[in-house]
């Protein structure tokens, strides 16, 4: 079992429901995310993923694990339908249950309603949720790496903005939407500071041949494209043969791998891919 930590969104959620007595609710709530999350970890784990900790909070939790980008994208969409999964199973529990007689009616409402919105939060298109992965994984299949996680990452930002926004305009403002939303922004807005990091994780699994392509994709760039430029373009699952067109029109091949060994072994961080074919000439 991996480690499991709690949020200190959680954590504040654990203090309001001291205050307002609603430990029940707590419980329900922390039962059913609990349960979650045990969907992504199992199916990780069949995967044979290597897997860090748990983070929980309110209406969710992460997994962490440096697989996301490095994985065929059905694998990974599989890991994150999961999740969501586990609330047919849930449901199904609720129901025999309420036939059973063992529960109050109050609290079998209770759980159906904390199960469906937990449900109905996860498949929201916002990252770390799992409606933002598998919006990130949609891209990913038309774009490149890089690009995909960029829009997602900026699109959930402004998005949790604008549910902050809206919190504290509407008559109806409540502590829980608020703290919901700004641990979203929070997320994101760590998940851009940590951009540079999970993309040269892409890159370096892809220079280790530990990530399985697919299909091939070409590339065509100009001979003075930063190596990190033509990195860009590198989509998850496609391997890329490099088409370098020089200042008169004609036309050089390189494979990606020439040019991850180049950053990666032999450092040229700095040097452009039409350098990269000279020095190999």
């Amino acid at each position: 079992m991996p480690k499991i930590h709690f949020h200190p969104i959680l954590l504040a959620f654990f203090f309001i429901s001291f205050l307002t007595g609603t430990f029940v609710e707590m419980a329900v709530i922390l039962l059913i995310v609990l349960i979650h999350e045990l969907g992504h970890f199992t199916m990780a784990k069949w995967f044979d993923w290597r897997i860090g900790t748990i983070m929980l909070w309110v209406f969710g939790g992460v997994m962490k694990t440096d697989e996301h980008g490095t994985r065929p994208i059905a694998e990974e969409a599989l890991v994150t339908i999961a999740g969501p999964l586990q609330h047919v199973w849930i449901y199904a529990g609720i129901f025999a249950l309420s036939y059973s007689g063992l529960l109050p009616t109050s609290l079998i409402d209770l759980m159906l309603y904390y199960n469906t919105a937990i449900l109905l939060f996860n498949l929201l298109p916002l990252w770390p949720l799992d409606g933002g992965k598998l919006l990130f994984l949609l891209l990913a299949l038309v774009l490149p790496y890089k690009r995909a996680y960029h829009i997602v990452i900026l699109f959930s930002m402004v998005l949790a903005v604008v549910f902050l926004l809206v919190q504290l305009i509407l008559p109806s403002f409540t502590l829980s939407t608020f703290l919901i939303a700004l641990f979203l922004f929070m997320e994101n807005q760590s998940e851009w500071k940590q951009r540079h990091y999970v993309f040269m994780r892409f890159l370096l699994k892809r220079y280790e041949k530990k990530t399985k392509i697919m299909k091939h994709k070409p590339l065509y760039v100009s001979s003075d494209s930063s190596l990190m430029r033509v990195f860009s373009g590198f989509s998850q699952e496609k391997r890329h043969t490099i088409y370098v067109t020089d200042k008169h029109g004609g036309h050089t091949v390189i494979e990606e791998q020439e040019c991850l060994q180049a950053y990666f072994k032999h450092k040229k961080y700095h040097q452009n891919v039409g350098g990269i074919i000279e020095k190999g000439a």
